[in-house]
């Protein structure tokens, strides 16, 4: 009986998906598969062939066999590998290379004979391309075929680098990567102009070949391409799609990865659901959205011919449902995002007790307080609560050179004009032009150049923060050592990141904590940030009173935006506000015009907070709400 209830939950879907709490715990899954494949072999004492991918997707995967072979004695003699793919053209020993991957991640650390080790060769001439992919298909054939093909999965759906347009029965060649695959791997290369326009790649006829598949993802960035490659049609259009023809493939997803998936995105189409407030709430603004309709026009039709008759059953008349999910869309709107004094709070998202409120605003970076939530934080400092702002990391990865060089131009033409000396500065800044004549992409600054860009960066803090109306013995600078890398790829956290939290903390000990709840984020610095605050937080709890009345509110805008069934808070913002939200981010002039990783979003980042607080608005309007000119959206986060 279970067996059926699973394949209704899961009708929509077109092949086998394991769905896991979080990648470690699916990772460390995939590893013991691929290990025990590795024991079967070395008992009937043959070699066990492995398909390998690099990318972010298996590192734990390759983490947790290097820990099975130094702990548990996992060999790897008996192993061959073919990985997937190279960059064209690529040298080996480059760092963005993948011989540099599965070395630094797997083969220098396990006992595997370099002799099996196989990767595409980037380093060949073009007339050389065409008879090593043959020999490396036959170098495959030739061993008995892939035991296991590890696959993670590209935005564009490509699998390998077999991009849209791949034939499903594709040998490995040759490619042309798309515009989207270069672009998320240019931070790894310094920019998308230095990321190779080109790739050697197994084709999806070559995977196709091994006698099992596992496609691994995590993390929402992937839950849209999944949902595609799951449910969709068969289609070049998404080449993982081609995978739903296999009959020996399983995709392997975290529950972010999964969650667009019928059965957990709109669970009522598939099965029956037990409709408590979350979903009801979820369910009945999917509703409205998707037959574009005010949730107070709902009908008992709509919901019986939109898998919610059970819902009308249960907790119906529907009219009732429909005003109670009106009512609470309504007491989240609130113009006093700290709190309205002497007013009942019941219905209201913050409370009205302490009437003046100590806040902080965590940013991650040095502008993302004003591009997430600038209208809310002029709004707390116009209605005198205590706002301090924290600016978590120095930002000086995403300085443009020219930008540091015409500030230190700047610092050596006053130095000039007011008699002082010049000489060390000028020496300075020579050594930072020939420096960054011969700069190579994403080789790191000297430490120099990172302290001028992280002071402009800073600078344009104090400008914005300033123009919010603080004092600046309420603008904080962590500068917290993990991001201090100079690198795209940051330190791990340590306990310091931790303890320079808690002492901001302790000073403060406010009763509102603003974080960036954006995960989105291109740089994975907003989530790292927001774990440390979250850290810090429940540490101090321990010991503590003032943590038990301190609310955590996460704040979106620069990546991404909440979905309106989410939003706990929302901050209307007049005409007038949003203009002053974007002078706040005008004070960001490093950033403006282009900023260094702007992501996929070509958009300037005031103009995408502008477009972002107006959908969130228009959002609310939609379902019926008052017609606002833009929000701000904010979920409380309950530690």
């Amino acid at each position: 009986m279970a067996r059926l209830n699973l394949l209704e939950e899961t009708r929509f879907e077109k092949l086998p998906v394991s769905v896991f709490e979080n990648p470690k715990a699916a990772s460390l899954s995939v590893a013991k598969r691929i290990g025990d494949l590795i024991k079967e072999k070395q008992k009937n004492n043959t070699q066990a062939v492995l398909g390998l991918a690099t990318g972010a997707t298996p590192i734990a995967v390759y983490a947790e066999l290097v820990r099975m072979h130094k702990e548990e004695g996992l060999s790897f003699k008996n192993v061959i590998t073919f990985n997937l793919d190279e960059y064209y053209p690529m040298q080996p020993d480059a760092a963005q290379s993948y011989v540099s991957f599965m070395n630094e991640h797997l083969f220098d650390h396990i006992d595997i004979d370099k002799n099996n080790v196989n990767i595409p060769d980037g380093t060949l001439s073009l007339e050389e391309i065409p008879a090593f992919c043959l020999a490396y298909e036959k170098k495959i054939g030739d061993v008995g075929g892939l035991d296991i093909q590890i696959l993670g999965i590209g935005r564009t759906g490509h699998i390998g680098f077999n991009e849209p347009g791949s034939a499903p029965n594709s040998g490995t060649r040759l490619v042309t990567l798309d515009d989207l695959t270069r672009r998320d791997a240019a931070r790894d290369f310094g920019g998308k102009s230095f990321v190779p326009t080109k790739a050697i790649t197994m084709g999806i006829g070559t995977i196709f070949k091994a006698r099992e598949i596992i496609l691994m993802a995590w993390n929402k960035k992937k839950a849209s391409i999944i949902k595609k490659a799951v449910e969709g049609e068969i289609s070049g259009d998404v080449p993982a799609t081609y995978l739903q023809l296999s009959e020996h493939v399983e995709f392997i997803l975290d529950q972010d990865a999964a969650s667009l998936l019928t059965r957990f995105d709109t669970p009522w189409l598939v099965k029956d659901c037990v409709w408590d407030e979350k979903i009801t709430r979820k369910a009945v603004i999917w509703l409205a959205n998707h037959l574009g309709k005010p949730v107070l026009k709902l009908t008992e039709d709509d919901y019986n011919n939109n898998g919610m008759a059970q819902l009308a059953i249960d907790r119906g008349p529907v009219y009732n449902i429909n005003i109670d999910i009106f009512n609470k869309l309504q007491h989240t709107i609130t113009g006093w995002p700290g709190g309205k004094p002497n007013a009942d709070d019941s219905e209201r998202p913050e409370r009205a007790e302490p009437a003046k409120k100590r806040s902080i605003i965590f940013s991650p970076h040095p502008d993302d307080d004003v591009i997430s939530m600038g209208g809310t934080f002029i709004r707390l400092v116009d209605q005198k609560h205590d706002v301090h702002v924290a600016y978590q990391t120095s930002g000086n990865t995403a300085v443009w050179d020219d930008d540091a060089l015409r500030f230190v131009e700047f610092s050596i033409d006053f130095s000039e004009k007011m008699g002082l000396g010049k000489g060390e500065l000028k020496n300075l800044y020579n050594d930072m032009r020939a420096f960054m004549e011969k700069k190579q992409p994403n080789q790191v600054d000297t430490p120099e150049i990172q302290t001028v860009k992280g002071l402009i960066r800073k600078g344009e803090a104090i400008a914005g923060a300033r123009y919010c109306g603080l004092e600046d013995d309420h603008i904080h600078f962590m500068a917290l050592p993990f991001y201090e890398s100079g690198k795209s790829n940051k330190n791990p956290v340590t306990d310091l990141d931790i303890q320079l939290t808690m002492e901001l903390l302790q000073k403060v000990k406010p009763e509102q904590v603003f974080a960036a709840g954006d995960f989105e984020d291109p740089h994975g610095t907003h989530i790292v940030c927001f774990n440390i605050i979250l850290e810090a937080l429940k540490r101090l709890a321990k010991t503590e009173s003032w943590v038990k009345d301190c609310w955590l509110w996460m704040y979106r805008g620069a990546w991404q935006e909440f979905e309106t069934h989410e939003i706990e808070m929302a901050v209307p913002l007049s005409p007038q506000e949003v203009e002053r939200k974007k002078f706040a981010i005008f004070k960001h002039q490093s950033q403006k015009d282009r900023a260094v990783f702007p992501g996929d979003d070509a958009r300037e980042f005031w103009k995408r907070a502008e477009d972002r607080n107006r959908e969130t608005a228009q959002a609310y309007d939609n379902l019926g709400l008052a017609d606002y000119e833009a929000m701000e959206a904010f979920v409380r986060y309950k530690f």
